[in-house]
C-alpha cells in the first residue's frame, strides 16, 4: 500500500503554467488528491492553487499568478531519493515533494516539513522502527538523490589511521545557500574552522565535479585549498562518508547522508535537518525548539513530506519499494558502465540494444567486423559485445584471440508476444561475460550462478511465487499459437517432442550425437516404442523462416501425433512427459511439473531435475526447482518494459503479456518501424 500523505494539499485543480512541470511524468500520481492539473493560463479561472518548481527563479511567472490572483502556491521539488540519472538529462522523478507552506532547503520562512519536526504528534514507535530499517537500507545500499556516479577509487582515499575531517563545498549559485540562512563567506569560515578544531586530522575538500572541471564555480575559495586533500572526481557520496570520521557542510543533503550513517555533522548553514539537536549548528533558527533524532528527521523527511510513484506503473506506491527499484537499477547501470563495441546485431535491432544497455555512464557503437570493434573497445578500454546467434566459427577464433573482453548477448527466456523472426523485439535479454546459457562446451554466467550462487529464502519465496504466477497466466517465451487437442489414448504415456531450428547456436554449442529434429523424433521413439509421442514443430520453422522442417511422411511414421501452431503452454499441459535437445520449453516444462528428457546440453539439466542422455562434469549442484527458476529468471536476464522502455521486473514482464501486450501485427510494419528507430537516432530512455 503507498505511504499515507501526511498532509494533503488543500486543490482540487492545480493550475500548473509552463511545460516543464506539467511534463513532470506521473503528475497526477504524485498528487493524487487533485482532481484536476492544468498547464493553460486560460484555466486560470477555475483554479484554486498554482504550482512551480520550488522557490527557483524557473519558478517566478508561478508565483506570480498566484500572487496576482491570491491562490496558495504549492511548490515542488525532487524528493531525496530521485533517480539513478539526472533530471537535466531526462531520468524521470521516482519521489516529488509537494509544499503548501514553503521549501524545505529555505529556512527563511516555514515549510510543511519545519511543521512536521517541530509540530510532532506522528512519532508513533511502529512508524519510528519503519523509518529506522529505511534509513539503514538506504545507507547500507549507498543510495542518494541521484547515483550515477561510479564506486570511490581506493587510491583517491587510502586507508589511513589519521582522523579525516569532510569540508563539503557547493556551487555557487545554489538556491539552497542562501535558503540556508548563510552565503559565500560561510565556506571559508568552514574551512578555517575545520583547521582550527580538528588540529591534525586530514582535511578533505569535497568539491563538485563540475567544479573541478571548470563548468561550474565553486563556494571555497582557491587560494584557500593550501594544505588540504582535494577530492574532485565523481564518486558515490556514501562511499567518502564511509572513508572519513567528521563532516562539516553548509546545507550539502550531504550533510544528513552523513547523518544516516551515524557521522558527526557539523552545519555554518541551516538546512532542514539542522537546528534540531542532531547536528552541531553555527547558526541559529528561532521556529526549530523541538528536540528530534536523526530516525524522526529521516521519517519527516522521506516518508510523511515525500511522495513516491512506481515508474513502471505509474501508480502511488512506498519508500521501501522505490529503495528496491533504485537498488535494482543501479546494479543495471553499474553493469552497463563503459564502452560498448557491438557487432552482429542487424539496424533493426540497434535502437532495442542501445536501450537494454542504456545508462549515465555508458556509450554503445555498432561495427561491422570483429577487426574494428577491437580497435574500437581497446581504444576506449571498453569490451565487445557480439550477438550470440552471429557467432561463427571464424568469429569465435578471433575473439577468443583477442586482447579485449567480449560479452555475449542474446533473448531471454520471457521475450515477447510474437516472434523474433518476425521483428517482435525482446521485452528481455541475457548478457553474459563468459559465455553463453546454451553452450554446454564453456561455462557461462547462469551456469556459474546456478553452482555456486546463494539463493535464500527470501529469493526462494520470490521464484516460487514467479513460478505460480507465470504458469497460472500461461506465459511462455514467444507466447504464440492456439489451443491444441491431444488423441493419446487413457493409460499410454504421452511424451511431447519439441522441434528446434536446426541452424541455431543452441543446437551448434549444445547437442552432442543427436542435432537435428529428425535425429530427436528416432532417438525418443527408439527409447519409449510404447509412447504416445506427439511433435510439435518450432514456430520460426512453421512460419518458413528458419530450418528445420521434417518431410511429412517421416514425421507421420514416427509421431502420433503432429501440432502445428499450437502454443507450448497448451502442449505440456495436454502430455506426461518432454522431450528435446536444448529447447526453453524443457525448463517451461520443469516449472509446470512435467518429466523432461534431454538429449542435448540445455542450462537446465545436469541439476538432478531432468532425465539426461549426456553428462555434465561441471554440474555438482543438485537444485530444487525454485532455485533453478531464481538463477535463471531473476538473477541472469535483464528486463525492459516494452510500454515505458524501463528497467523492470520478470514479475512486471509477466503481467505485461498477459494483460498489456499487443497481439501479433504486421510483420512489415514493426519491421519498419524498428529500423526507423534505429536510423533516426532515437535516444535510450534515461532512468
Amino acid at each position: 500500500m503507498p505511504d499515507p500523505v501526511h498532509h494533503r494539499i488543500a486543490a482540487r485543480h492545480l493550475l500548473v503554467p509552463g511545460h516543464g512541470v506539467a511534463g513532470i511524468r506521473h503528475l497526477g500520481a504524485f498528487l493524487p488528491e487533485v482532481d484536476r492539473i492544468d498547464r493553460r493560463r486560460s484555466a486560470l479561472a477555475g483554479s484554486d492553487a498554482v504550482a512551480g518548481w520550488g522557490y527557483k527563479p524557473t519558478a517566478k511567472r508561478a508565483r506570480a499568478i498566484a500572487e496576482q490572483k491570491g491562490l496558495p502556491y504549492i511548490a515542488l521539488e525532487d524528493g531525496f531519493l530521485r533517480s539513478i540519472g539526472l533530471g537535466e538529462a531526462g531520468a524521470p522523478p521516482l519521489s516529488l515533494i509537494a509544499d503548501d507552506i514553503g521549501i524545505y532547503y529555505d529556512a527563511r520562512s516555514p515549510s510543511r516539513i519545519e511543521r512536521l519536526l517541530e509540530d510532532g504528534g506522528w512519532q508513533t514507535q511502529e512508524f519510528l522502527t519503519r523509518a529506522g530499517e529505511a534509513m539503514r537500507r538506504i545507507a547500507d545500499y549507498g543510495l542518494s538523490k541521484t547515483n550515477a556516479a561510479p564506486r570511490l577509487e581506493r587510491r583517491l582515499l587510502p586507508s589511513t589511521d589519521r582522523r579525516r575531517v569532510l569540508v563539503v563545498d557547493q556551487t555557487y549559485g545554489d538556491v539552497s545557500i542562501e535558503g540556508g540562512l548563510a552565503d559565500t563567506r560561510r565556506f571559508a569560515e568552514m574551512l578555517d574552522t575545520a583547521r582550527r578544531d580538528e588540529h591534525g586530522a586530514e582535511i578533505i575538500v569535497r568539491r563538485h565535479p563540475a567544479v573541478a572541471a571548470g563548468l561550474k564555480k565553486g563556494c571555497i575559495p582557491g587560494d584557500a585549498l593550501d594544505g588540504v586533500t582535494l577530492l574532485d572526481s565523481e564518486a558515490r557520496a556514501a562511499d567518502i562518508l564511509a572513508e572519513v570520521d567528521a563532516v562539516y557542510c553548509v546545507t550539502s543533503l550531504m550533510g544528513f547522508e552523513a547523518l544516516m550513517l551515524g557521522k558527526p555533522v557539523r552545519c555554518f548553514g541551516m538546512p532542514f535537518y539542522a537546528g534540531w539537536g542532531a547536528t552541531q549548528d553555527q547558526i541559529h533558527c528561532e521556529r526549530r525548539t523541538a528536540s528530534r533524532s536523526v530516525e524522526e528527521i529521516f521519517a519527516a523527511a522521506y516518508l510523511l513530506y515525500s511522495r513516491y510513484v512506481d515508474p513502471i506503473s505509474g501508480t502511488p506506491t512506498t519508500l521501501e519499494a522505490t529503495i528496491d527499484r533504485l537498488r535494482d537499477w543501479r546494479r543495471i547501470a553499474d553493469r552497463n558502465a563503459g564502452h560498448f563495441a557491438a557487432i552482429g546485431f542487424t539496424p533493426w535491432k540497434r535502437a532495442a540494444v542501445r536501450n537494454m544497455l542504456a545508462g549515465p555512464r555508458n556509450s554503445v557503437r555498432f561495427h561491422g567486423s570483429v577487426g574494428s570493434a577491437t580497435r574500437d573497445a581497446d581504444a576506449r578500454n571498453g569490451r565487445i559485445l557480439i550477438w550470440s546467434g552471429k557467432e561463427d566459427a571464424a568469429k569465435r577464433d578471433q575473439l577468443e584471440h583477442g586482447r579485449v573482453p567480449v560479452w555475449r548477448m542474446e533473448d531471454g527466456f520471457l521475450r515477447s508476444r510474437g516472434l523474433g523472426s518476425d521483428f517482435h523485439l525482446p521485452a528481455s535479454i541475457v548478457i553474459d561475460d563468459r559465455g553463453m546459457y546454451f553452450d554446454r562446451h564453456d561455462s557461462s554466467r547462469l551456469e556459474t550462478i546456478l553452482e555456486s550462487a546463494e539463493f535464500g529464502p527470501e529469493l526462494l519465496e520470490r521464484a516460487a511465487r514467479l513460478r505460480e504466477k507465470l504458469v497460472s497466466a500461461k506465459i511462455s517465451k514467444y507466447n504464440v499459437g492456439g489451443d491444441v487437442e491431444i488423441d493419446a489414448p487413457e493409460g499410454r504415456r504421452s511424451i511431447l517432442v519439441v522441434g528446434q531450428v536446426e541452424d541455431d547456436r543452441s543446437i551448434e554449442r549444445g547437442t552432442a550425437d543427436i542435432r537435428t529434429n529428425l535425429g530427436l523424433l528416432e532417438a525418443v521413439r527408439a527409447d519409449h516404442p510404447d509412447a504416445f509421442i506427439v511433435y510439435k514443430p518450432h514456430p520460426d520453422v512453421e512460419t518458413g523462416n528458419r530450418a528445420g522442417r521434417i518431410p511429412l511422411e517421416q514425421c507421420e511414421a514416427l509421431a502420433d501425433q503432429v501440432v502445428r501452431h499450437a502454443n507450448i503452454d497448451a502442449c505440456i499441459a495436454a502430455c506426461d512427459t518432454l522431450a528435446t535437445m536444448t529447447s526453453l520449453s524443457g525448463f517451461e516444462a520443469l516449472m509446470r511439473g512435467k518429466t523432461v528428457l534431454t538429449y542435448g546440453g540445455p542450462f537446465y539439466a545436469g541439476w538432478g531435475l531432468t532425465e539426461d542422455r549426456l553428462s555434465f562434469e561441471r554440474r555438482n549442484r543438485t537444485l530444487s526447482l525454485d532455485m533453478l527458476v531464481a538463477g535463471t529468471l531473476i538473477l541472469y536476464p535483464r528486463y525492459i518494459h516494452p510500454p515505458t522502455r524501463l528497467p523492470c521486473r520478470p514479475e512486471e514482464i509477466v503481467d505485461w503479456l498477459a494483460d498489456d501486450a499487443p497481439d501479433p501485427g504486421h510483420k512489415r510494419l514493426r519491421w519498419l518501424r524498428a529500423l526507423w528507430n534505429s536510423v533516426s537516432g532515437a535516444k535510450p530512455v534515461q532512468y
